[in-house]
This record gives C-alpha cells, sequence and structure tokens, in this order.
C-alpha cells in the first residue's frame, strides 16, 4: 500500500462535498477546527452548491473532488459530510491523476465508497475519520490525538483501546485494516470499484441506524460474498440506532451471525458513527486484534510518510 505525505502545521487542506449538502453553521464550525489544528483550509463556491439530497451535480462534485486531488498546493481532503452520493462519482474520477497524486483522504459513512476506491483500486491508504460535520464539535465530535496521529505523524499510533470495546470472540490477529460503512462496502460488489481485500486483512464495519433485520441481510450478504472468509479478524463500530421494540440490536445479530468465524471480534469501537468523539482509523496499514488481557487495536504501521 502507498502511503500519501502526511499532512503539517500550516499546509493548506481542501474541504469537498462529495455526497450531500450541509448546515453553513456547522461548516464554518469545522472550518475554524481545521484552523486550530494548524492548517490552513481551503475551499470553492461549489461546494455549497445543491441538488435535491445531493451536494450539487455529480458532474461538480467530482471535478471538484478531483481538483483538490491534483492540486500540489494541497496537502490533504476533508469531507464536509455524508449521507448519500459518493459512490456515484467514481466513474467520473481521473484515474491517472487520482492514482499519483497521494495525499490523505479523510472521511466516513457515504465516505466509504472513495476509502475504498483507493486502498481496493489504488492500493493507497485511507483515512475512516472526522468529517466537518464531527469537527465543529470540537473535542466532543472527534478524537485529535487519533486524526493528527494518523495523517501527519511517521510514527505508527499503536495501541488503541477505547473505553466501552466489547469482546465478541476472542483471539489475536494481524492483517491489513480495510473496511468502512457496512452498507457501502455491500453495495460495491459486482461493480468495477468492488471492495476486494487480500486473506487475512481485518475487517472494520461500521454503520447507523439500520434495523436488526437489515443488518441480519448484510452480515448474510457479506459471509456469502466469501469477504468474511478472507477476514483474520473483524473490528466492529458501535452501530447506534441498529435496533427495533423487541430488544435486539446490531451486537446481538453480529454476536449471532459470526457463529463459526475463528478470529476475534471486537464491538463498540468509537469510529465513523458513535455517540461521542470519532476515533480516526488508517485504512490499509498493519495491525493487530487484540482480546486479552484487554479488547485494543493495535497500529503496528505508520500511515504516512
Amino acid at each position: 500500500m502507498r502511503k500519501p505525505r502526511g499532512i503539517r502545521s500550516g499546509d493548506r487542506v481542501a474541504v469537498v462535498a462529495p455526497a450531500s449538502p450541509f448546515d453553513r453553521d456547522v461548516f464554518d464550525r469545522g472550518i475554524v477546527e481545521l484552523q486550530d489544528l494548524g492548517y490552513e483550509p481551503v475551499f470553492d463556491d461549489r461546494v455549497f452548491e445543491r441538488d435535491r439530497y445531493l451536494a450539487g451535480s455529480v458532474t461538480q462534485r467530482a471535478e471538484s473532488l478531483v481538483a483538490a486531488w491534483v492540486d500540489p498546493a494541497v496537502a490533504g481532503i476533508f469531507a464536509a459530510r455524508g449521507g448519500y452520493g459518493s459512490a456515484q462519482l467514481l466513474p467520473l474520477l481521473k484515474s491517472a491523476a487520482i492514482g499519483l497524486s497521494e495525499k490523505p483522504f479523510v472521511g466516513c459513512s457515504d465516505l466509504t465508497a472513495l476509502l475504498v476506491f483507493l486502498t481496493s483500486n489504488y492500493q493507497t491508504v485511507g483515512f475512516h475519520g472526522p468529517m466537518l460535520v464531527n469537527l465543529a464539535d470540537g473535542e466532543h465530535g472527534y478524537d485529535r490525538q487519533s486524526l493528527v496521529g494518523s495523517v501527519s505523524l511517521r510514527e505508527p499510533l499503536g495501541e488503541l483501546a477505547p473505553d466501552g470495546v466489547q469482546v465478541l470472540r476472542s483471539g489475536e490477529a494481524h492483517g491489513l485494516l480495510l473496511g468502512g460503512t457496512l452498507t457501502q462496502l455491500l453495495a460495491s460488489l459486482s461493480t468495477p470499484f468492488a471492495f476486494s481485500p487480500p486473506d487475512g486483512y481485518v475487517l472494520l464495519l461500521d454503520d447507523v441506524g439500520e434495523h436488526p433485520y437489515r443488518v441480519d441481510r448484510m452480515l448474510t450478504q457479506l459471509v456469502q460474498s466469501g469477504l468474511l472468509r478472507r477476514a483474520s479478524g473483524l473490528v466492529c463500530a458501535e452501530f447506534p440506532g441498529c435496533d427495533d421494540s423487541a430488544g435486539y440490536d446490531a451486537r446481538d445479530v453480529i454476536a449471532r451471525a459470526l457463529v463459526g468465524f475463528e478470529g476475534p471480534v471486537l464491538f463498540g469501537f468509537p469510529t465513523g458513527h458513535t455517540a461521542g468523539p470519532v476515533w480516526t482509523l488508517p485504512l490499509g496499514v498493519a495491525v493487530t486484534v487484540q482480546t486479552d488481557p484487554t479488547p485494543r487495536l493495535v497500529i503496528e504501521e505508520g500511515s504516512v510518510r
């Protein structure tokens, strides 16, 4: 996996909107937080476009993203928010420009489509982390240490053991961390931009607001597609809002669906959709999942150069 150059203090970072529109006040507060991190955020007025539930037309959103990726004055890219629409851009992205321009891209949720595009199609490290809507809430919206450590420091993040992470299956596993929002991973299958991890990888799964039966359906597809069979371990996020009136929730569904899976399974890692600060995880780097004596994810290598 190719590693992008790290973002340094004073570097310009582009803010793009590949998916849904956003509240302007939230956007402005996110911009201030990027400045507090020591970065110089830049954007053009196209980021404020609206087309129904999208942040502008497909062409406009793709052009804005490519412009940021190829601009030599831009050191990194942050997404404004998720929602819907990122996958629409994939056929329009200029592959040569994207492949040659290695800079950190940070996002989650619907941006999983772009993270898969980077990690699976272009073998480049991506960052499953906060968007501007998270940065806008400061320390309540994102974990600063894991963000800066991922996109700016050459040293590995090391051991990550947030409070509340549970062990659904004990063990230890080592491999490249890959994945993102479950809905987006499965939506990519049978397309030219499919999630296609190597054998032995560690799978990251996240989602929000899905009924337990829908989580069950997606996990069934994950198993039948063979993607789970390739994984050595599994790190699940918190899956907020994935419960029903009968008392079932995503944790129950995941525990039942993974009977027979031999690797370790963690649940409740605070990345992506989470009730608290969003932790940043680099995708495409070597990690170790451990459950003893405490559940933790160890980032074994640096994610930038």
